[in-house]
């Protein structure tokens, strides 16, 4: 089992305990380890702010005021990909908050993670974490536009194995909102909301022998369609924009995923040396469909 995938399995367990929620499947951490077949360009470095992997600009772009920006993450570093140009840069390491597990970000472009203690604000500037509260919080993290569970207000919502919960993004409290409802599925990886599109989420379990893509109703929590496996291992993290679904994966690969003609595919976009995603996420202001 992976750190990433052990460290997640630990959280699950607990937050399962705590919860004393019903027909729980198996941690929410996917145990895959390894990297997907393909590999990819790009190089380089983890370090400091504004570091490229792959030539583009370092403009934003976007649509409507927004800044066109998806971000992913290791356990220890924020990374920003422009879904215009492609081009990936490392915002920064983290400060005041380790074993980064997750991110969310609300319509308004505000940060949020959790590690394997606890659940934080970020500034997605500099990667610097103020702490929110203590405990065992899903690794499977997004926002859900308002008018979803919250008639005024976004909701911020994971999974814990088969689970659907609410996290209160002041207090940390949590709540079992409904769960996948299909027998055998379980979160592997990460989940992503965007107004007037979708919600989708990572799964392993049945058969889906790897990450499979899957599309949830943000209300229920429950199955809507199964869009098949992605071909890659351990897609940690899941952001969104403009109609395409990118994902993150713990060896390294970022990937776009298309869903031209309703068939899922996906391309490479790089794949870094030595460096390990574990969570993803993105605003839920991103336009649903390409621009």
């Amino acid at each position: 089992m992976t750190l990433r995938g052990a460290l997640a399995s630990l959280v699950s367990i607990a937050l399962a305990a705590a919860a004393c929620s019903a027909g729980s499947e198996d941690g929410s951490g996917a145990s895959s380890s390894g990297a997907a077949g393909q590999g990819g360009s790009g190089a380089s470095s983890n370090e400091g702010g504004g570091t490229n992997f792959e030539g583009g600009a370092d403009q934003g772009g976007g649509t409507t005021n927004l800044v066109a920006e998806v971000f992913g993450h290791s356990a220890a570093t924020l990374y920003r990909l422009d879904p215009d140009t492609k081009a990936v840069t490392v915002v920064g390491d983290f400060s005041g908050c380790s074993n980064v597990i997750d991110i969310a970000l609300d319509k308004d472009s505000n940060l949020f993670g959790t590690t394997t203690d606890g659940l934080y604000r970020i500034d997605k500037m500099t990667a610097a974490c103020t702490p929110i509260a203590g405990g065992n919080f899903p690794n499977s993290l997004s926002f859900i536009p308002a008018g979803t569970l919250d008639p005024s207000a976004e909701s911020l919502v994971g999974y814990v194995g088969d689970q659907y919960v609410r996290i209160d993004p002041t207090t940390g409290s949590i709540q079992t909102v409904g769960s996948l409802g299909e027998p055998g599925l379980y979160s592997s990886g990460d989940i992503v909301s965007v107004k007037g599109g979708a919600t989708y989420l990572t799964v392993k379990g049945g058969s889906c022998e790897t990450d499979c893509l899957v599309e949830v109703n943000p209300v229920t929590g429950v199955l809507l369609k199964n869009w098949g496996m992605l071909g890659y291992l351990s897609a940690y993290g899941i952001a969104f924009w403009a109609g395409s679904v990118y994902g993150f994966t713990e060896g390294g690969q970022l990937f776009e995923v298309t869903f031209d003609s309703g068939v899922l595919a996906t391309t490479l976009i790089t794949s870094p040396p030595e460096v390990s995603f574990w969570g993803a996420g993105s605003t839920t202001s991103a336009p649903p469909t390409p621009h």
